[in-house]
């Protein structure tokens, strides 16, 4: 399993941990910053999900005009990721 960590941009939480594992599965998300209950929200219902798949699902996503949001933050690490 392959540790990631990842410093989002345009957004209150400042850091977002995770794991892939070999089958391409995320595990153990986790956002330093931001607003807890969603954010540990977003970290439940991702785990042992496909990495594309949730990227593809939350890449997009807006947070009051932003451009991005926490769960558009986590789709792109996760992008990063998967080149990895």
């Amino acid at each position: 399993m392959a540790s990631f960590s990842f410093r989002p941009q345009g957004v209150c939480s400042q850091e977002i941990l995770f794991d892939v594992d070999a089958q391409g599965r995320v595990h153990n998300v986790q956002f330093i910053g931001g607003c807890p209950g969603n954010l540990t929200a977003i970290g439940k219902l991702v785990e042992g999900a496909d990495a594309r798949q949730i990227a593809t699902l939350l890449k997009g996503n807006d947070c009051a005009g932003k451009g991005t949001s926490c769960a558009d933050q986590l789709a792109r690490a996760l992008e990063e990721a998967i080149k990895k």
